[in-house]
């Protein structure tokens, strides 16, 4: 561990600039999930705990640098302030005076939310003097938003070059949660690949190639590995372009011993909708006129003979269409799984990005693995193997 941590700096009587990530879903004005704020409580408890003013540096949405009312964080104020169990005070801006004076008088135990960093433009620049007027309003820079350190933004990255700088509680958690799996862990190590395109998946597959025994491949994406191997796949969803990228692939994997897993039955249907006629058929015959949906249950039996032998499993990506019954089927078998093994303390599992929490999600099991991300670009950046700004940062510091 090269990044300092929350409990390493000294917080009494120090304002802390905190980057959380309060990038929630909205509907008609009101957070629709609280998944991200509940996560952020125990590092403004922490600070609050150790004398600290927590300062909260957030983004919602896309402004591109204009000041839209839908986007500001004034609509998170009475969510944040509920489950932080302290007193919220909101600024409608995020440098100047206003900003300072609001900073200056609050009491203790208050906490500042400033307003959407993405109303300057100088944020996504990582503007110097944006950053520095930022930086001005703190003594300390803590970084909590794992899943907005891939972007070199002022508010990630410009601020640990003025301020001491480490990373929050749900930061901690992330990085020490993904090391365990990629960079030290317990052997053998399985990982589930899924999703509808292997184009958005080819970088995180070349690098997990190198560092993991198996990758069970699900999902629309396994059809073009299947299609590169010479089956036919009906109608389904598949990038012919791809077949070449999908062989070499497969080719690496057998230069690291890693062994690839593909579906060997499959969940077929003529078109994709709830309620439709269903045929399980082995994965080399597909009918020309349907559709492969989810993986069979011989398939399914595999993975979990692959997730029984494994000591650590990496999980991105959904095995079938989950968000329609029945073709969720294969996602929440292996997941329920892949959860009681974990719970009995024969696995270490970790999962995030995408469709990943919400499949797992509707498959119940989200509470008993070792740890769900919430992180979807920055999480898959962190297993290609790609340095993420906000995190390499604080390392610097």
């Amino acid at each position: 561990m090269s990044w300092k941590t929350l409990s390493q700096m000294s917080l009494n009587g120090k304002r802390v600039l905190t980057r959380v990530d309060l990038n929630v879903p909205m509907v008609n004005g009101k957070v629709s999930d609280v998944t991200r704020i509940k996560k952020i409580v125990p590092t403004i408890n922490t600070i609050i705990q150790n004398g600290g003013a927590p300062v909260l540096l957030a983004h919602l949405g896309r402004p591109r640098g204009e000041r839209k009312p839908n986007l500001s964080l004034v609509h998170i104020r009475e969510e944040l302030e509920a489950h932080l169990k302290s007193k919220v005070i909101f600024v409608a801006e995020c440098i100047g005076p206003s900003a300072e004076t609001a900073i200056k008088i609050a009491e203790q135990n208050e906490v500042i939310l400033l307003e959407n960093t993405r109303f300057y433009p100088g944020e996504e620049e990582n503007d110097l003097k944006f950053s520095r007027s930022l930086a001005a309003l703190g003594d300390i820079f803590c970084n909590d938003a794992f899943s907005a350190s891939h972007r070199a933004h002022a508010s990630t990255a410009g601020l640990a070059k003025h301020l001491p700088s480490c990373a929050g509680k749900l930061m901690e958690a992330e990085l020490n949660a993904l090391e365990r799996v990629l960079d030290q862990p317990e052997r053998p190590v399985a990982t589930v690949v899924g999703g509808a395109k292997i184009s958005t998946k080819i970088a995180l597959l070349e690098n997990l190639i190198e560092k993991v025994d198996f990758i069970i491949i699900g999902g629309a994406m396994a059809n073009t590995f299947l299609l590169a191997k010479g089956i036919r796949v009906g109608r389904s969803l598949v990038e012919e372009s791809l077949t070449s990228t999908a062989l070499r692939i497969l080719k690496k994997a057998e230069k690291y011993s890693c062994e690839i897993i593909l579906p060997i039955d499959l969940v077929v249907a003529k078109e994709l909708s709830e309620n439709i006629p269903t045929s399980v058929v082995d994965s080399n015959k597909c009918p020309e006129n349907c559709m492969i949906l989810d993986a069979g249950p011989l398939t399914v039996d595999k993975i979990k003979k692959c997730i029984s032998n494994a000591k650590t499993l990496l999980w991105n990506g959904p095995l079938g269409a989950f968000e329609i019954n029945p073709f969720d089927q294969a996602t929440s078998q292996a997941a329920k799984f892949a959860s009681e093994k974990t719970k009995k303390g024969d696995l270490i599992s970790v999962a995030g990005g995408g469709d990943t929490v919400s499949a797992l999600n509707k498959a119940g099991v989200t509470g008993s693995f070792t740890y769900i991300s919430t992180a979807g670009g920055a999480f898959l950046e962190w297993l290609e193997g790609k340095e993420l700004p906000g995190i390499l940062c604080l390392k610097e510091n």
